[in-house]
C-alpha cells in the first residue's frame, strides 16, 4: 500500500520560497499511470489543487499559480517537491501530496494522501 509523508518547514517568511518535499513509500513514482499532486487547504477554506507531476516526470500547474509554483522529483529518493515562490500570508494552509489516477483535485480525491503538514508564511 503506497504511503505519502510531507516534509518541510511550517514557518515562512514573506517573499520567501516554500519548499515541501513528498517522500514516497510502498510504490514508485515512476509506475504508469499514476499522478502526483499537490494540493493546499487554507484556513476556513476548501480544497486548491497546485499541480501535478506525471508518472513520467510531465508537469502540470493551475493557472492561478503557475508563475511561482514549480514541481520536481528525485527518482533516486522516490520524492518529489513543490517549490512556490514570493509567498505571501495567503499561502498559509495545509499543504497535501497525494497519488491520483490524473490531473486535478478530483483525479487525487479518489487516491492516496499525505496527513498533511501545516504551513504558516509570517514575519
Amino acid at each position: 500500500q503506497v504511503q505519502l509523508q510531507e516534509s518541510g518547514p511550517g514557518l515562512v517568511k514573506p517573499s520567501q520560497t516554500l519548499s515541501l518535499t513528498c517522500t514516497v513509500s510502498g510504490g514508485s513514482i515512476t509506475t504508469n499511470y499514476y499522478y502526483w499532486s499537490w494540493i493546499r487547504q487554507p484556513p476556513g477554506k476548501g480544497l486548491e489543487w497546485m499541480g501535478t507531476m506525471s508518472y513520467s516526470g510531465s508537469t502540470y500547474y493551475s493557472p492561478s499559480l503557475k508563475s511561482r509554483t514549480s514541481i520536481s522529483r528525485d527518482t533516486s529518493k522516490n520524492q518529489f517537491t513543490l517549490n512556490l515562490r514570493s509567498v505571501t500570508p495567503e499561502d498559509t494552509a495545509v499543504y497535501y501530496c497525494a497519488r491520483g489516477d490524473g490531473l486535478g483535485l478530483e483525479s487525487a480525491r479518489r487516491g492516496s494522501w499525505g496527513q498533511g503538514t501545516q504551513v504558516t508564511v509570517s514575519s
